[in-house]
C-alpha cells in the first residue's frame, strides 16, 4: 500500500527551484535558498525532502562521486557533461539515447529500464583560468 504524504510548502518550494534552475544543486545551495523563507528549515529537512522527491522520480539524484551530491528535476534521458575541475554539470540533449539502449539490449539482451551518461572535461571558465602552457588543446 502506498504511503500517503500530506502536502509540504518546503517540498513545493524546493520543486520550484529546481524547475527554475540550470545548475544542478547540492543540497546545501537549496537550503541556502530556502533558509530566509523558511527560518525553522534544517538541512535535514531539505535532504528528507530530496529523498522523498527522488523517491516519488520527480527528480534525479546524481551522485558523481564527489563530496555532495547533486539533485535535478528528472527531464528524461539526457547526457551530463561534467567539468573535471569545478564540477559544474551541464545538460546535453542526444537524440541518440534511444538507439544506444536499443543497442544495448540487441547486444546484451537485456531489458535497459534506465540510463546514466556522463562526458568529463574542462569548461570554458576553468580552462581560462589556467595557465596558457597548461590550457588543452582543441
Amino acid at each position: 500500500m502506498e504511503k500517503k504524504l500530506r502536502r509540504s510548502r518546503q517540498r513545493e518550494r524546493i520543486l520550484e527551484l529546481l524547475h527554475y534552475t540550470d545548475q544542478h544543486p547540492t543540497a546545501g545551495w537549496l537550503y541556502d535558498r530556502l533558509k530566509q523563507e523558511f527560518p525553522n528549515l534544517s538541512l535535514g529537512t531539505v535532504y528528507r525532502n530530496l529523498g522523498i522527491l527522488v523517491e516519488q522520480g520527480t527528480v534525479r539524484k546524481l551522485e558523481s562521486g564527489s563530496t555532495f551530491d547533486r539533485f535535478e528535476i528528472n527531464r528524461g534521458d539526457h547526457v551530463h557533461v561534467v567539468c573535471r575541475t569545478c564540477g559544474r554539470i551541464e545538460d546535453l540533449e542526444m537524440v541518440q539515447t534511444a538507439e544506444l539502449q536499443r543497442a544495448a539490449h540487441e547486444q546484451t539482451g537485456m531489458t535497459i529500464v534506465g540510463q546514466r551518461i556522463e562526458l568529463f572535461g574542462i569548461c570554458d571558465r576553468c580552462e581560462a583560468e589556467q595557465p596558457r602552457d597548461q590550457r588543452v588543446l582543441s
